[in-house]
């Protein structure tokens, strides 16, 4: 099966998706985050039919959802409790990835089915892959980072199916 080498992308995927990648740590301040402190995580997510997910964390529980077509999820947070645990939970967990990341100045877009998972801190940004199906049992940081993301993933997924139904609801 051949894998596709780019991902059409949006002006506006591009402009998010690099906010998020660059955004001010001074915005939890009150947090009194150390150097390396991972204060949000973003993770690009290939999906089948030219889809690339890029989902956006961070440590004050908010989560959103940007698509290469330009769509978005955001503003969960707001509303779902659960997502705002499993949201803090899995970017407080990504300390543990840290030391297994490289820094990184440059935020290619993901090859292939790899998911890029990039590491905010104070001191930079950190960068490491997954490779679904194939987590080697001695990488167990990165194993439960991406248990964590998925159910983050899956969180969102539910909130927008809860706001589908909402929305339906109040059409009628």
């Amino acid at each position: 099966m051949p894998t596709m080498d780019r991902y059409p992308v949006t002006q506006k995927y591009l402009m998010t998706r690099g906010q998020a990648l660059n955004f001010p740590a001074e915005f939890f301040k009150n947090m009194n985050l150390k150097k390396n402190d991972v204060f949000g995580v973003v993770i690009d997510i290939p999906m089948p039919s030219n889809i690339l997910t890029t989902m956006v964390c961070f440590i004050n529980g908010a989560a959103n959802l940007y698509f290469n077509n330009g769509n978005e999820y955001s503003g969960a947070s707001q509303k779902y409790r659960s997502l705002v645990v499993a949201t803090n939970t899995m970017v407080q967990y990504a300390n543990q990835l840290l030391p297994k990341c490289e820094k990184v100045t440059a935020y290619d877009l993901p090859r292939g089915l790899s998911h890029n998972i990039f590491l905010l801190t104070k001191g930079g940004i950190y960068m490491t892959q997954a490779h679904p199906g194939v987590i080697p049992e001695d990488q167990p940081e990165l194993r439960t980072t991406y248990v964590l993301y998925q159910k983050v993933l899956n969180e969102l997924r539910s909130c927008q199916l809860k706001d589908e139904a909402e929305a339906r609801k109040a059409s009628k």
